[in-house]
């Protein structure tokens, strides 16, 4: 507030296009520093116009701010070009020693004076006899970070978090020592770039949300790469094509699209495949009998394990098939029919090799006598291993 009860205290303005330029809190401080240009007489050094004012006074004016705020909004100002600083810090230094960044001649700027110059500035009436820039131009250290200050001032002026920043960073000194160029405000250019890439990200964020709000498109098709993948796992084509429009429009009606429809649609047509594939195996409606009908090999290996010999199934497979396809009867399982088969007829023949080993045996028997209990007409004629 003013000293005086009398006297009103002085009104700010500012100027609103410039505000909208470099930022309210900046043109506010930026035409505060101009006005002083009226009342105090500047020291030109380097073909600009130098002035020292005390940190306490700018308090006094413009209350509404700490000496954390005022060093903020004037770096802002330098990384911005607009203003040129030879004082340390505000939130640590007395005085603030500044310069517009606008030439007093013809000339232009021979320098710029260092925006994280942290050391003890020369009094203002020796910097008539300084000898020239404290720092030249230079190419970007390998180990280069930018200060605590810029990333503050990102975040607080352009939203950008503050990993994010530090994320831009490799790529930012590999571009830069690539190009093998020299400059003597990287932390300008490290924040220009730092802009640059968070628009993009935000444009990418903005084109996802779009994405993801449109639906699904009916003439949407799985991409050449997603089809090849699919076929090298032996899934038929036409069975890919007829699955397109359920895929299709299970997601209409969810209102979204996923984000990666290749590898959706890929997962989909897995499941919905091995479920076929499981079906054709493991149908349970019954059918006839083909004639080229052959058991898988899990059944010859299961009466293996019975210890019946491979070659006496196989030997049975044409009269079961005639036998089945005679009678017209449907089945659900002829695998296991043929076993039901094979088993009987297995039994049989041990049962008259038992028989025929027990007649040898006997004492006087009649070596003209019958080798077997039943006649042949009776062994053809027998069908209980198909109940």
């Amino acid at each position: 507030m003013s000293d005086s009860s009398i006297v009103p205290e002085r009104q700010l303005v500012f100027s609103p296009g410039l505000a909208s330029t470099i930022g309210l809190e900046e043109a506010i401080f930026l035409q505060h520093l101009g006005e002083l240009f009226e009342h105090r007489e500047p020291h030109i050094q380097n073909g600009f116009a130098w002035i020292s004012i005390e940190r306490g006074y700018l308090l006094r004016k413009l209350p509404f701010w700490s000496p954390l705020d005022l060093h903020r909004i004037s770096r802002s100002l330098v990384d911005k070009g607009v203003l040129l600083m030879n004082s340390p810090p505000l939130h640590t230094a007395e005085r603030l020693i500044f310069a517009l960044n606008e030439s007093t001649t013809q000339q232009p700027a021979a320098i710029a004076i260092p925006a994280d110059n942290h050391s003890d500035a020369a009094p203002l009436v020796e910097l008539a006899n300084s000898p020239g820039p404290r720092r030249s131009a230079g190419l970007l250290p390998s180990h280069w970070s930018p200060s605590e200050d810029l990333l503050q001032l990102l975040a607080l002026n352009h939203t950008i978090p503050r990993q994010f920043a530090l994320d831009q960073l490799e790529d930012f000194i590999f571009y830069w020592r690539e190009r093998g160029e020299t400059s003597h405000a990287w932390e300008n250019k490290f924040r220009q770039h730092v802009k640059q890439q968070w628009r993009h990200h935000q444009q990418n964020q903005a084109e996802a949300f779009r994405s993801k709000l449109a639906p699904l498109d009916n003439n949407w098709r799985p991409s050449l790469d997603a089809l090849e993948i699919m076929q090298r796992s032996e899934i038929e084509r036409e069975f890919i094509d007829q699955a397109i429009p359920e895929f299709i429009l299970y997601w209409r009606e969810r209102g979204t699209k996923p984000k990666e429809l290749n590898s959706k649609f890929i997962t989909h047509i897995r499941i919905q495949w091995a479920k076929y594939t499981s079906a054709m195996k493991h149908s349970t409606e019954p059918k006839r009998i083909t004639e080229q009908w052959y058991p898988p090999e899990d059944v010859l290996d299961i009466l293996k394990m019975s210890h019946i010999d491979a070659e006496f199934a196989r030997s049975l497979i044409p009269e079961f098939i005639v036998y089945w396809r005679d009678s017209n009867y449907a089945h659900t399982s002829w695998n296991t029919k043929f076993l039901q088969h094979v088993k009987h007829k297995w039994a049989e023949r041990h049962k008259l090799a038992l028989t025929g080993q027990s007649n040898a045996g006997q004492q006087g028997s009649n070596p003209t006598g019958r080798t077997r209990d039943s006649s042949l007409q009776d062994d053809l004629s027998d069908t209980s291993w198909a109940d």
